[in-house]
């Protein structure tokens, strides 16, 4: 798979401004989605450092917003919020960006049961947390319980843990997780900021105390302060030492802390990181090409990686009675949509093109290119087999309707309105229908809608489930995606990934989804979604996660 990038001293950037499909409109269904790839053909600064790391200074990073307004780990789906959470708090597995290889952190080994539903775990035994607290099986036990316990309180938790048995203190040091069924997406899982383990006393306190920062994590950093929106301050642990072997700093963190704040106005971050107030300027949205040649031209830098997971898609209603329903108009969609065009047009010449379902930086990405390509003669052959006409006004009409087609969202981007020209040009009227959250919600249970958004952030294909396996997704707008027959292949995939933890296994059975999926027209995937910062030219060993997070062991500051 491809790696990350960084692109020193250049130019490159976006012709147009937030030209998202959606952007910040997601389905409250899937709210967990906002936490919100590995494509973007990058290199880590990490790889380009120069000179011998230097300890001291605080990093000073400016995030966008932080509209969830919560610290706990095991509670919070927020992707900048996450970044700092993965800096505070281990996890008893760890992820390799590169291959998505399972590595042990907390954990030294485990062995799995032959149907995936049992975890055994051996743990280190020179770990601590910060107030002391030993880290055993106990501990373990404590969390896991501690995050099912949380309920819609852990959004993530409730999908990374589904069919959570229990957790058995076998010794000290040995604990056993089971499932009551086979579970093979708990390994990754395991490696996931949302199941990393705090200290016992923190499940002491109620959600609301932990969200707010009562929360005491065994990582490289202790949290000083948390202000909800506003600040947020880290301070070096000077003992750390048990990080996991993705990382060369295998000691407590060259920096002294970290200081976030929330800048909303791209222009103020980009200048304070030019003026050197700041260190990173870490937008929600990729930079643009102004923005961008400011930066570079400082001498800073720009890097990138995609977020893993699910692709910024479509998700098509076929039970309404709508034209949908037919697979012919489906397939027409799709071809009518020029995803290299958008991606250019949107966001920059060589902005990667989405190639499936899950984004190109998700283990077990197959492409799908070649199902996803433009065809807008092909497009028009099929809505005329599904007796689809052209008419006078540019539209297609049959048996007296338009052929329309209702998006809803909670705002009109240009990235919309760019789809609406495109599938325009085949006589599909896109309709944007922008409404508030709570309107979209009854929009979607009543099934009075054509098209939606969705899209997620985790390193594993198993996330589709969270939208697509209708074994286990009961409300809108999963729900509406699939006929019987569709949902009952697609639950059958998703059971068999289930099943086994060999990767290989994995790896074909969700490349079979991904080209069923799109064949079968159950997403329509518009965009691949990427991570893009400006980082200080004083700033060496920046690195980035599994799931595009920031990674601070071996970052240090050369002035």
């Amino acid at each position: 798979m491809p790696s990350s990038s960084v692109r020193p001293s250049s130019a490159s950037g976006l012709n147009r401004r937030r030209f998202l499909l959606g952007a910040g409109g997601l389905s409250t269904a899937f709210v967990l989605a906002a936490c919100s790839g590995h494509s973007a053909a990058t290199t880590d600064t990490a790889a380009t450092a120069t000179g011998k790391p230097q300890s001291g200074g605080r990093l000073k990073i400016a995030f966008w917003a932080d509209n969830q307004g919560a610290f706990d780990p095991n509670q919070v789906y927020w992707i900048e919020t996450r970044s700092l959470n993965r800096n505070f708090a281990d996890s008893l597995t760890d992820q390799d960006p590169e291959t998505g290889e399972i590595v042990p952190w907390l954990a030294e080994s485990w062995t799995v049961s032959a149907d995936s539903s049992e975890y055994t775990f051996k743990l280190r035994q020179d770990v601590t947390f910060s107030d002391g607290t030993k880290f055993n099986a106990a501990a373990v036990k404590t969390a896991y319980d501690g995050v099912v316990a949380l309920g819609a309180n852990s959004l993530l938790g409730l999908i990374y843990l589904a069919g959570y048995k229990s957790s058995t203190v076998v010794d000290e040091y040995t604990v056993k997780v089971t499932f009551n069924g086979p579970n093979a997406q708990f390994l990754q899982a395991s490696s996931t900021t949302t199941l990393s383990i705090l200290s016992p006393d923190t499940y002491k306190k109620t959600p609301e105390q932990r969200a707010a920062g009562q929360v005491i994590g065994s990582g490289l950093f202790t949290l000083d302060s948390f202000t909800a929106g506003q600040s947020v301050k880290l301070s070096r642990r000077k003992d750390y030492a048990w990080p996991s072997k993705l990382v060369k700093n295998q000691g407590a963190a060259y920096l002294d802390g970290i200081d976030v704040t929330y800048i909303a106005e791209d222009s103020v971050r980009v200048g304070n990181l030019i003026s050197g107030d700041i260190d990173i300027s870490w937008p929600r949205l990729p930079i643009t090409q102004a923005d961008q040649q400011q930066i570079t031209a400082a001498g800073d830098s720009i890097v990138q990686r995609s977020l893993p997971g699910i692709s910024d898609e479509l998700l098509p209603n076929v039970k309404n009675g709508g034209p949908l329903a037919d697979l012919r108009v489906r397939q027409a969609l799709n071809k009518a949509i020029d995803r290299k065009s958008y991606a250019s047009t949107v966001f920059w010449d060589g902005y990667p093109v989405v190639g499936s379902s899950v984004e190109s930086s998700t283990p077990s990405f197959k492409s799908q290119s070649a199902l996803l390509g433009y065809d807008a003669a092909g497009a028009g052959t099929l809505l005329d087999q599904a007796g689809w006409t052209l008419s006078s006004d540019g539209y297609r009409h049959k048996d007296g309707k338009k052929l329309s087609l209702v998006y809803i969202s909670t705002s009109n981007t240009a990235g919309a309105q760019l789809l609406q020209d495109q599938l325009k040009k085949v006589g599909i009227d896109f309709q944007i229908k922008v409404v508030t959250a709570a309107q979209r919600t009854t929009l979607e249970a009543a099934g009075e809608y054509d098209l939606d958004e969705s899209y997620y952030t985790r390193a594993d294909a198993s996330i589709l489930g969270a939208t697509l396996d209708l074994s286990v997704v009961k409300s809108a707008p999963g729900t509406n995606t699939q006929d019987a027959a569709t949902a009952k292949q697609v639950s059958a995939y998703f059971a068999e990934g289930l099943s086994t933890t060999d990767s290989t296994k994995r790896d074909a059975v969700y490349a079979d989804l991904q080209q069923y999926l799109v064949e079968q027209v159950v997403t329509v995937p518009v965009y691949e979604r990427v991570q893009v910062a400006g980082i200080s030219k004083d700033i060496q060993g920046f690195a980035w996660t599994s799931e595009s997070f920031l990674r601070a062991n071996d970052i240090w500051k050369a002035s």
